[in-house]
């Protein structure tokens, strides 16, 4: 139960170390000490946190590196089990984030659960030597290294390019206005999108009923929740023109006709060595008559910046920080919608470039909704884990334990004539 809760908690952390990225920042922020910190180093710690969930795991699983890995275990849940009690009793952040959104426990669930898996890793630490070893001494670093790199392998992968699997309610083939739906009878959860502006060195926050005149600076935006109710998948995807002000979000998701979404959570943080290549597709976009608009959090003066150090003439919309960070795991990102539907996702280094626009969307593969299986994709990320492990296992069972189980045979067969030579 401990290893299978540890792959399953390094594993899913692994494919999305964004994500897991943004959650220790909710920490640090709920504790007030995210200044004290570098960006990279909560983004560090997340993908050694994953990696180590992980190895932790197999390592139990197999039973080899039994002393660390329990120990590990141990000294994991020996912090974590109180950390979560703090949370149940402050709820400072919503939920912990130890199965990423794969599987999503309130605070309180988190807790009883840390309770039963602390005293698991207690019971293993105790009875250590007592753990079938599945592999021998020879070969077992064969499986702690391979182990190691590939869960380090698949968080730079997932890291450079986009989560292989997405648990988020913006994954390819959602009906962004479906996931926005109240079922009948159901009392919605009020939300309210608040502006922060400033004005001669002060700011104030703004709602759009009281939104100011031109004279004061838009600094950022953010949904609050006003009325707990019902709260569907998405409830905070809503898309305010930064040029009129206006909230365009209905008129861009019932659109019948291709739309791209250039997606920046924090525009003066983007990526923009592949700015030319974001041009082309906007280009491209006014040439064939699809939607594009620019999505960010960050304030006026930041976009001006980015339209004068990049050439940027494509229309810019404000959306919450938080919802733009759901939406892709990339800054920036882009998606492809047709009515409200995401087609299609790319990250950064993946954008489709002149030679894949070639004709409009709708005569060309990437116009169709890219078709995902998770079970697949999951199928397809273990074997590349579990046939070379098989291997090493197989080599180990025909060739390594025959050797010494033929060693000890013939040790046996001379210790036996020894004594009756030594008897005659």
């Amino acid at each position: 139960m401990l290893a299978t809760l540890f792959i399953f908690s390094g594993f899913v952390k692994a494919v999305d170390p964004l994500g897991s990225f943004y959650k220790i920042q909710d920490y640090l922020a709920a504790f007030g000490i995210i200044s004290w910190f570098p960006t990279y180093l909560p983004l560090l710690f997340a993908i050694i946190l994953s990696s180590a969930e992980f190895c932790v795991g197999v390592f139990l699983f197999f039973g080899v590196r039994r002393k660390i890995a329990s120990t590990l275990a141990l000294l994991l849940m020996s912090v974590m089990t109180p950390l979560t009690l703090y949370l149940a009793l402050a709820n400072p952040v919503s939920d912990c984030g130890c199965f990423g959104d794969a599987w999503v426990l309130t605070n309180w669930q988190t807790f009883g659960k840390n309770i039963v898996l602390l005293i698991a890793a207690i019971a293993v630490f105790r009875e250590r030597k007592l753990m079938f070893r599945f592999v021998t001494l020879k070969i077992e670093w064969m499986v702690s290294l391979y182990t190691l790199l590939f869960v380090f392998a698949l968080s730079f992968y997932c890291l450079e390019y986009l989560p292989v699997l997405d648990f988020r309610p913006y994954k390819i083939g959602a009906d962004i206005k479906a996931g926005m739906e109240i079922p009948e009878g159901a009392k919605p959860s009020v939300f309210e999108s608040r502006f922060v502006l400033e004005k001669d060195g002060r700011q104030q926050e703004f709602t759009l009923d009281n939104y100011p005149d031109s004279t004061w600076t838009f600094v950022e935006t953010r949904t609050v929740l006003k009325e707990k109710g019902y709260e569907p998948p998405i409830h905070d995807f809503s898309m305010i023109s930064l040029g009129t002000g206006e909230d365009i979000t209905d008129s861009v998701l019932t659109d019948k006709g291709y739309t791209f979404l250039l997606v920046a959570h924090r525009i003066e943080e983007a990526d923009d060595s592949n700015i030319d290549l974001i041009n082309e597709i906007y280009d491209y976009s006014v040439e064939h008559g699809y939607g594009f608009y620019a999505l960010t959090s960050s304030p006026d003066e930041e976009i001006e910046m980015w339209r004068e150090r990049t050439g940027a003439e494509y229309p810019f919309c404000q959306m919450d920080d938080i919802t733009l960070k759901t939406i892709i795991r990339s800054n920036p990102g882009l998606l492809l919608i047709k009515d409200g539907t995401i087609l299609n996702k790319w990250s950064d280094n993946q954008l489709p470039d002149e030679y894949v626009l070639n004709d409009s969307l709708d005569k060309l593969e990437l116009g169709q909704q890219k078709q995902e299986n998770k079970l697949h994709t999951i199928g397809y990320v273990l074997l590349w884990f579990i046939v070379p492990l098989t291997l090493v296992v197989g080599i180990d069972i025909l060739i390594i334990k025959r050797r010494e189980r033929k060693s000890r045979e013939r040790q046996a067969a001379q210790s036996s004539d020894n004594r009756v030579n030594d008897k005659l």
